[in-house]
């Protein structure tokens, strides 16, 4: 299978910096007409990047460039973020569209034995994969993420709430507030996040309308609870595949509780928690991450309801 869907009208935007995202951008066209932006790097088992809300593939860049000699590393920018296309349907915006996309360019590429590196919105969308295709996925990562119903979490139901409320969306929209504040807050030491990063950031999403996608998702929090409760129901399909959970404890979405759930939930997994860091683990600390997911990677297989725990921190 032709593993790249090349378009002429492929050629980067000035803002992207050769040296700091040294991939060649492959694009892969949806049934809908969806233009998605991917990174298909490297040789070997496949290792698939599912980012979240407002980052894009950019965030996995270090992974990526470290692990490419040993892994095909495969990083997908979600539609209306990174350097995929934009859309102003509300119903493309909603997190079951966007893991249907996802499965979509997985299809195209024909993948199996995949590890699933997920972060954020990464998680429902790459377990959405996993309970749907669970003989296609080998193991999981799971990196300060969720995946089950929290309208009833006051913690996520007020952020829900406000940020799809008019004054949240206007600060969204017209002032990329994601961006601009709530990254840098959800870090665990704002000065990892430089001015050459954030310009990455930033110019992704350089217009209230560019920024429609980015916008939705904290709505749906609360709003595709119904989507998430089906994934949660069907953790059956992927809770015995071997786990490696990074936390970030200075995390200011998914804190102790969250990872307590998963460690609950999942019967072959290993913890490495990092004390110093926030909610992007890519961002923060991605040698400390390559050298633990590496390690997991090359391990054998350990028999379902084996619980290993290695705690790594700063």
């Amino acid at each position: 299978m032709d593993r790249m869907n090349r378009n002429a009208a492929s050629i980067r935007p000035d803002w992207v910096s050769d040296d700091m995202y040294p991939f060649e951008s492959r694009f892969f066209t949806t049934e809908a007409g969806h233009r998605m932006h991917f990174v298909d790097e490297g040789e070997g088992e496949p290792i698939v990047f599912v980012h979240g809300n407002p980052a894009w593939s950019f965030e996995f860049r270090h992974a990526i460039r470290q692990l490419r000699p040993e892994f095909r590393c495969v990083a997908p920018d979600h539609v209306g973020f990174g350097l995929s296309s934009r859309s102003m349907r509300d119903s493309d915006h909603h997190p079951e569209s966007h893991a249907s996309r996802f499965a979509e360019l997985l299809d195209h590429l024909g993948l199996r034995d995949i590890t699933l590196f997920m972060n954020d919105w990464g998680g429902p969308v790459g377990l959405d994969f996993a309970r749907r295709h669970p003989e296609r996925v080998r193991r999981l990562v799971i990196a300060n993420t969720w995946c089950w119903p929290v309208h009833d979490d006051f913690h996520f139901s007020s952020f829900s709430f406000f940020m799809s409320s008019r004054v949240g969306q206007y600060l969204l929209r017209r002032h990329n507030m994601f961006v601009r504040m709530v990254m840098p807050m959800a870090v665990g030491d704002r000065r990892v996040l430089t001015p050459e990063i954030m310009a990455h950031y930033r110019n992704a999403l350089p217009t209230p309308d560019a920024r429609a996608a980015m916008a939705a998702f904290p709505g749906h929090i609360v709003g595709a609870s119904d989507w998430l409760r089906s994934i949660w129901d069907d953790r059956a399909a992927f809770a015995d595949k071997p786990a490696l959970l990074l936390w970030g404890l200075k995390d200011i979405a998914f804190r102790s509780r969250e990872l307590e759930r998963w460690k609950s939930a999942l019967r072959n997994f290993e913890l490495h928690e990092f004390e110093d860091c926030g909610h992007f683990l890519a961002e923060e600390a991605p040698d400390r991450v390559v050298s633990a997911l590496r390690d997991f990677m090359g391990r054998a297989v350990h028999p379902p309801g084996e619980r290993e725990r290695q705690h790594a921190g700063a």
